[in-house]
């Protein structure tokens, strides 16, 4: 092979596939990421966890809209909310140390230092829903107990007890693909 032939397969290789298929929200990430950036949103983290974060009722009549910083600050910010209504306002200004507690321990520092709310409609996540947790059948959970029986500690027990039987129950539950 030539040289110029040479640099033009290295030039078709460096272009082929490599590595498996990605998820969808990886590209989807790169797409939003930007724009919640606009937003002082960071990557969008705090819109997808919403609902982690301030619970699943705030979360059905809230949603964040903007992060804004004091100039060259990244802390001590101000948390601009979307609220469903005036009632509910005044409810989260009751709140509001609360909320804010929880804002900056998700966050795991002081990032948010008040909230500044606009009334307008809010679109309810699907995933805002949270489903009751399903019933585990009592023969799994004694066969999980026994085979827990020798660990000391019963905090870790406890906590290997309730994994194995989510464990379990997603096991059994069909798929939704």
């Amino acid at each position: 092979m030539t040289k110029d032939a040479n640099k033009a397969w290295e030039k078709f290789r460096s272009r082929q596939r490599t590595g498996a298929p990605k998820a969808l929200g990886v590209a989807v990430e790169k797409i939003t990421k930007p724009l919640f950036g606009k937003r002082g949103l960071a990557d969008g983290a705090i819109v997808r966890n919403w609902p982690a974060i301030v619970g699943t009722a705030f979360a059905k009549v809230t949603a964040p809209e903007k992060l804004s910083f004091p100039t060259g600050e990244r802390a001590g910010g101000t948390l601009h909310l979307r609220v469903a209504s005036g009632a509910i306002a005044t409810q989260i200004q009751h709140d509001e140390p609360l909320i804010l507690e929880r804002i900056n321990g998700y966050f795991g520092y002081r990032a948010v230092a008040r909230l500044s709310m606009k009334q307008a409609p809010v679109a309810v996540a699907r995933d805002a829903e949270v489903k009751p947790p399903k019933e585990i059948d009592p023969q799994d959970e004694k066969a999980i107990a026994e085979r827990l029986s020798d660990i000391e500690d019963e905090e870790l027990r406890a906590a290997l007890q309730s994994l194995g039987q989510s464990v379990k129950i997603r096991s059994k539950e069909p798929s939704s693909d």
